[in-house]
């Protein structure tokens, strides 16, 4: 019987303490405050594109099509021809041009030869005149000797001679103003064709396209097809034909939706990652930011908006149309004390912490600076090498409480 007595006593003593045991309170996790840099950083994707490119469009005043275009991704020298174009009515009315200034030349060349003639006729009818004067004024002599009748009639012979010498002399003096000013109108229109044969037959020329520096060439995007541009594609004024970038400076184009557009500040520090790249990195800082959004399709609410960053230092400079993970610095404070969000209890609009001390928990106001989605900077009521709880400790475990006298407004 004592031996009976004495193992239920056992029992019931095991029981008593695995109870007492099961009952204790085990504190909550915590983490020690210390100060470390806060960095609130946002990333999204971007499109490397180079910053300058030299694009080659069609030829002013064209209409017609293109005869061969550079394949996609060639490398080119400047001056290798990179597409040829036709316009058909272009050489039409280059044609009619020149058939034009041959026939204008050719009738210059016959108008000069008949006025030479009627101007040598005119100077032999002058010269002719001469003698008959000369003629008259030897038999002037004689008209003293002559009867009245005789006198009167030799008389208005030399009057005759002498107004057909005025007349002569004068239309002489006439034709050659007349023939200057209709040789200087053949000459004139002779000029005009001239230079419209030359301006034609240049932008003959310019429909041969050439690459004005070197590097890859690529396509353009036809704004009629909406694809890259092809034989026989139809070209008219000034539609880019290729493309051909400057490789030594880079820029990236960020597609942010209105949300992340907000959260982005001009001058925001950027920090680049390639998939195609592993080992490549590059940096930069936020440029532009789009004043307006863009639908992402038809009728739709959803805007997209453009942002546009440098690439101001790079490992190895990226090419064009390459993928980047864009790391968009928000903020960072140096040296400051920064906790997670979680350990971050809100009442009656004051934010609090659980201290730790010892084996329990006091609660403390704090006050914080910036935040982002995982962390915020407390700008009072901790400091470092404090333990805090990352979760809420039961109420047994809360020994105290205590709140900031005078919050300082500090900026941070």
């Amino acid at each position: 019987m004592p031996k009976f007595h004495y193992y239920i006593s056992c029992i019931l003593l095991f029981g008593i303490f695995y109870s007492c045991k099961s009952n204790e309170v085990k504190p909550p996790s915590t983490i020690t405050v210390h100060t470390t840099d806060f960095v609130d950083a946002m990333e999204i994707e971007g499109l490397v594109q180079p910053v300058q490119v030299n694009t080659v469009v069609t030829p002013g005043q064209v209409d017609g099509v293109v005869v061969s275009i550079v394949d996609d991704g060639t490398y080119v020298k400047a001056g290798d021809t990179i597409c040829i174009l036709e316009d058909k009515n272009l050489k039409q009315r280059y044609d009619q041009i020149r058939v034009q200034l041959e026939n204008s030349v050719a009738e210059l060349n016959k108008t000069k030869a008949d006025l030479d003639l009627q101007y040598s006729l005119l100077e032999a009818q002058v010269k002719n005149n001469a003698a008959e004067t000369e003629i008259a004024n030897l038999d002037s002599g004689d008209i003293r000797f002559s009867s009245l009748v005789q006198s009167r009639i030799r008389k208005l012979e030399l009057k005759k001679v002498s107004i057909e010498k005025f007349k002569l002399q004068k239309k002489l003096k006439s034709m050659a103003i007349i023939n200057r000013s209709e040789i200087r109108k053949l000459e004139l229109r002779n000029r005009s064709l001239t230079s419209r044969l030359e301006s034609a037959g240049k932008q003959l020329t310019e429909m041969k396209l050439t690459a004005p520096k070197d590097g890859l060439a690529t396509r353009a995007i036809h704004p009629m097809t909406r694809k890259k541009v092809m034989s026989n594609d139809p070209v008219w004024n000034r539609i880019p034909l290729v493309i051909i970038p400057e490789l030594d400076k880079m820029k990236v184009l960020i597609s942010a939706t209105e949300g992340e557009y907000k959260r982005v500040s001009l001058n925001d520090s950027v920090q680049y990652s390639f998939d195609a790249m592993p080992a490549n990195k590059a940096w930069g800082i936020i440029q532009k930011k789009a004043p307006v959004g863009q639908p992402v399709k038809e009728n739709s609410k959803v805007k997209m908006f453009e942002i546009e960053a440098s690439v101001d230092k790079a490992l190895l400079i990226p090419g064009p149309d390459l993928t980047t993970r864009c790391k968009i610095i928000l903020k960072h404070i140096r040296d400051t004390i920064v906790i997670p969000q979680i350990c971050i209890f809100e009442e009656d609009s004051m934010k609090f912490v659980y201290v730790q001390r010892s084996k329990t928990f006091e609660k403390r106001q704090i006050t914080i600076g910036t935040t982002s989605v995982k962390e915020a900077v407390v700008s009072a009521g901790l400091t470092r090498n404090e333990k805090i709880a990352i979760v809420k400790p039961e109420t047994e475990l809360i020994n105290g409480k205590r709140l900031l006298t005078k919050i300082k407004n500090k900026k941070i």
